[in-house]
């Protein structure tokens, strides 16, 4: 029997989970997951082995329902506070759902079942929205609960992987658990660059622009350039890292590589012209995986769209993994204290 149980809210393709299943090993178990997109569940289910079902909808999941846990893992939607967004923040809606709110479906969800520790994500702009006020409630609606908040922005490039993605991690502890040498991880590994990502064998003509869309692209930043905006594409130097990928289309575009190992131009898609001669291709969802940090052995098995989405909208691995496994001392020291009490570790 695992030490400690977990559930995995607005799970994605289980980039949290895989961080915390790294760090943990055999000290956890996942006994519940929600997650409402139907493609990111055909890829958590082909990556991960639960003998349950994912349920869907979270704001119609009854917490009763949902088995005892010690560990909340919640990428709550990011949308609503994202740079790049309007910031609407606790009033965006989108297809009825208010995203920025869902954030209380896990405090209705651990105010009944009062966890250990709550482990959240967001996008680095959740800090700074409305001024401080947005993240100011989110804390202190956990400390209305009963936990103790640490929060900070690490970058994903400092621990070994080839992205530039600023994020905003936030730990909760309970009160009655000592964590007080809590501390967030420091980089482990600033030295990965492009050149450790890319496909070892030639891709598919697919990935390569057509010369109309790089002329396209080219005209569409010209346009930007000239009223002093930084807004367009950028092929990436296999040297440096990438940017932060994002789930939208300028996610790719802003990511481009020059190879010329395809030797095959011939289109095998529908595209506008022919493929360019200059060597510009889009990375690969599996490279966008390694600039994940999920391992080669992650299975992809929808359409490159939804992976191109799903990897844009998950978590950095290493990140993740790093950060559990200070969550896993103070939560190992509190177990241990609790035995040597004589505390049975299911009441406390």
């Amino acid at each position: 029997m695992s030490k400690y149980k977990s559930i995995d809210l607005f799970a994605g393709i289980g980039g949290i989970r895989l961080g915390f299943d790294q760090a943990f090993e055999d000290d956890i178990e996942t006994v519940f997951i929600s997650e409402w997109d139907e493609k990111a569940q055909i890829t958590y289910r082909a990556n991960f082995n639960d003998s349950f079902s994912i349920s869907g909808d979270i704001t119609k999941i009854d917490e009763t329902t949902i088995p005892s846990f010690d560990i909340c893992l919640a990428g709550f939607p990011c949308q609503a506070f994202s740079l790049a967004g309007q910031r609407l923040g606790f009033s965006d809606n989108y297809k009825g759902m208010a995203r920025g709110t869902l954030f209380f479906d896990v405090v209705r969800i651990c105010s009944f079942h009062k966890p250990k520790v709550i482990f959240c994500e967001n996008v680095k702009g959740l800090a700074t929205h409305d001024k401080g006020r947005t993240y100011d409630i989110i804390k202190g609606a956990l400390e209305e609960l009963g936990y103790k908040v640490d929060d900070k922005i690490l970058n994903s490039r400092n621990f070994g992987v080839a992205q530039n993605r600023e994020r905003i991690y936030i730990v909760a502890f309970r009160n009655d658990i000592d964590c007080s040498s809590f501390e967030f991880p420091k980089p482990t590994d600033s030295k990965k660059r492009i050149y450790d990502i890319i496909e070892e064998q030639p891709v598919s003509a697919k990935y390569y622009l057509s010369e109309v869309y790089l002329e396209t692209l080219r005209k569409h930043r010209a346009r930007h350039e000239a009223k002093g905006n930084g807004f367009g594409y950028e092929i990436r130097d296999n040297n440096d890292v990438a940017g932060a990928i994002v789930c939208g289309g300028m996610g790719r575009e802003r990511n481009l590589l020059i190879d010329f190992r395809q030797t095959d131009l011939t289109p095998v898609t529908n595209i506008k012209g022919s493929i360019n001669k200059e060597g510009v291709r889009k990375m690969t969802p599996r490279e966008w995986a390694r600039l994940q940090g999920y391992p080669d052995t992650f299975v992809l098995p929808v359409a490159d769209v939804h992976l191109y989405k799903q990897f844009g909208n998950s978590v950095s691995v290493p990140v993740i993994n790093e950060i559990a496994k200070e969550i896993k001392l103070i939560l190992d020291k509190h177990e241990a204290i609790g035995v040597k009490n004589g505390v049975n570790r299911k009441q406390g």
